[in-house]
């Protein structure tokens, strides 16, 4: 399985930077505009509809259809993990339905006095026979799409 990991340093202490990553507005303002997301439902663990916060068991239905070229993309991803403790945060998603084999994506907060230490770690196979051949080359398009979430999250939050 190939593995992503992009980490970064927020000027903003852990509660704000957790706070803004617990909710599906802050997914759409990370979302690069060229992926051109769109949320089509957000179902909380009891089966509320758009809950406030994404708990473990919420289930988080989109479609992405990059640069306006060729057919949607329809991905379900359900929070398996959501823990906060003292002075460390994280959660897990996983893909339920969408274009890849397999996609587990944890998301690491760690304080650092008034700072956070945001951690994104991707551990994914691509589907189809060429896995180990295309695999390289989806890191370019993780890189783009990460570090531009994290410079919008050192925007939004800083």
């Amino acid at each position: 399985m190939a593995v992503y990991e992009r980490q970064t340093r927020v000027r903003a202490p852990l509660e704000d930077v957790w706070e803004f990553h617990s909710n599906v507005s802050g997914l759409e303002t990370l979302t690069p505009d060229w992926l051109g997301l769109r949320v089509e439902s957000v179902v909380g663990p009891d089966g509320e509809p758009d809950p406030a916060v994404l708990e473990a068991g919420s289930t988080i239905s989109l479609s992405l259809q990059p640069f306006g070229v060729g057919l949607r993309q329809h991905w379900t991803s359900v929070i398996r993990v959501r823990e906060r403790t003292n002075g460390t945060a994280y959660f897990r998603d996983t893909m339920a339905d969408g274009p890849f084999k397999t996609w587990i994506h944890t998301h690491v907060f760690y304080a650092d006095g008034d700072e956070t230490i945001l951690r994104d770690h991707v551990e994914y196979e691509l589907l189809g026979p060429l896995d180990g051949v295309t695999a390289p080359f989806s890191m370019l398009g993780f890189e783009a799409m990460f570090r531009n979430r994290h410079q919008q999250t050192k925007a939004v939050l800083e």
